[in-house]
């Protein structure tokens, strides 16, 4: 009898790492193990591969007496998933003299969940496998049909569609041949299914900041009395939002191919995240038995939309921290830990007391002092430090209701944030936002004479260090859309107003 080496890759957080499945068969009673780590569905691979080569090859492992061991190395990695069925069993016609060993080399990967027909399944996170197979040199990839999207989103890589284990038998023998595909970029476009901006009556303001937040990718928080027109302004948001860049396309398309959801974000647009305030820790930050990215990682390069801000679990709020600071975060449990990417824009919507009335003008406030202390209490000092712009939205004149809108505002607006933000990373190759403090310091274009009335300001406000940065930064994202090289007192002022005003 014979042995086989052939090589696969599993997901593995947001990336990918070698498995190369090693085939040994010997004379002996039948048994078909597989050893190295194996998790449960790895195990019944085993039955899914014998049956697949029984009822698309007519060849019965069970009927002859062989003694069959599959390694899958390295033996201290913990395997999981289908993504092994294709190369065990070519490996095992390898291994029989079915294939000869000359067919496959190191540079060609298989990849696949067999069905018990044969035909080929797809699996979750080709895109990260692609990724690392590129990175090492691999050429050659057989992968599931069903995955051509993903396929086609990474260049330098020969790609072969395989619809069924008979099917790549026949191709491996020169026998027949499987359909190939080839790179295409995408094209990445705005949103077209949001509200357009313009929709919204009124509500200058918040117009107004929400296109700084979007300019800068600053976090945003609107509050107000309920029925102003706060969720409406949250998806119009999305309406004044870029297109992606390809390689931002690529790394959200990564995360979305690692749970399988990959025809979401097919259309280019920036992401949109919108998780009820009932959603558990794990759903939002990620984590879980078997660790995957939560609502804050789906939002990465796009939106994270938290309405009902303070009703969310305080765990999950104070968990916010570190994306909003880093851009990313680290999720750990007994089994390892990965580090998600989260580069988002949170954009959060809430009522300035438990009735939603408190100082509105419009109905009296119900809410006892004991209440509005205990509803202010859930978002603490470092998030509200960490949020750059606090806009209030106000009640609307019903007469305002009745005005024309402009059905191309979100066109308008989009095209100036743009603007803004190709100046932003043509001067640092990063968005304001994400500016360190050295940077703030070197390349803010803060004039003697501004600082020195800033820093009158922030001793009156009391400003925390952070919020003093980050005032700048807003203030630089305002400078940057009235195209003024330097910070100017209106962009001071005008950042400055946006700092929380309640108590």
């Amino acid at each position: 009898m014979a042995f086989s080496r052939v090589q696969s890759a599993q997901l593995a957080g947001l990336g990918a790492t070698s498995v190369i499945v090693e085939t040994d068969i010997n004379r002996g009673l039948y048994m078909f193990q597989i050893v190295g780590l194996p998790d449960k569905a790895v195990e019944e691979s085993r039955e899914r591969v014998i049956s697949a080569l029984r009822n698309s090859l007519g060849k019965n492992p069970k009927a002859e007496n062989h003694k069959v061991i599959v390694s899958l190395s390295p033996a201290e990695l913990r395997k999981e998933g289908a993504y092994f069925d294709i190369a065990i069993a070519i490996g095992y016609l390898i291994a029989t003299g079915e294939l000869s060993e000359t067919t496959v080399s190191a540079s060609i990967l298989f990849v696949g969940e067999l069905a018990l027909n044969g035909e080929v399944r797809p699996v979750r996170g080709l895109l990260s496998i692609a990724q690392w197979a590129r990175a090492n040199n691999i050429t050659t990839i057989y992968i599931p049909v069903a995955n051509t999207i993903e396929a086609r989103l990474v260049d330098g890589v020969t790609w072969y569609l395989v619809p069924t284990l008979a099917a790549l038998v026949s191709h491996l023998k020169g026998e027949g041949e499987l359909e190939y595909v080839s790179y295409e970029p995408v094209q990445t476009i705005p949103s077209t299914t949001a509200i357009d901006i313009g929709d919204v009556r009124g509500q200058l303001q918040a117009k107004r900041a929400l296109t700084i937040a979007a300019a800068g990718c600053h976090n945003i928080v609107l509050y107000g009395p309920p029925g102003t027109g706060k969720t409406m302004l949250a998806k119009a948001f999305l309406s004044i939002m870029p297109a992606l860049t390809t390689k931002e396309f690529l790394e959200v398309a990564t995360i979305y191919s690692s749970i399988g959801l990959i025809d979401d974000v097919l259309h280019g647009s920036a992401p949109l995240r919108s998780p009820h305030h009932s959603a558990s820790h794990v759903a939002i930050i990620g984590g879980g038995q078997t660790l995957r990215p939560g609502d804050i990682t789906l939002a990465h390069r796009g939106i994270l939309y938290l309405d009902e801000f303070p009703e969310f679990d305080r765990r999950v709020i104070e968990a916010l921290r570190e994306p909003i600071e880093d851009g990313s975060i680290t999720v750990a449990r007994a089994k390892g830990s990965v580090r998600y990417p989260a580069r988002f824009i949170l954009l959060a919507a809430m009522n300035p007391c438990p009735c939603g009335y408190r100082g509105s003008g419009i109905k009296h406030c119900t809410c006892s002092g004991a209440e509005i202390a205990r509803y202010n209490k859930k978002l603490s000092g470092p998030i509200i430090d960490r949020i750059d712009l606090w806009v209030p939205v106000h009640h609307v004149e019903y007469a305002t209701l009745h005005d024309t809108v402009d059905s191309k505002e979100s066109d308008v607006i989009r095209e100036t944030v743009q603007r803004t933000r190709t100046t932003q990373l043509t001067r640092l190759g990063k968005v304001n936002s994400a500016l360190s403090s050295t940077d703030v310091q070197q390349h803010a274009g803060l004039t003697e004479d501004v600082r020195k009335q800033l820093q009158m300001y922030a001793e009156k406000l009391k400003l925390s260090p952070r919020s003093y940065m980050r005032t700048i930064k807003v203030a630089r994202t305002i400078a940057d859309l009235d195209q003024s090289i330097t910070i100017e007192l209106p962009h001071i002022l005008e950042a400055l107003q946006y700092r929380p005003k309640f108590d």
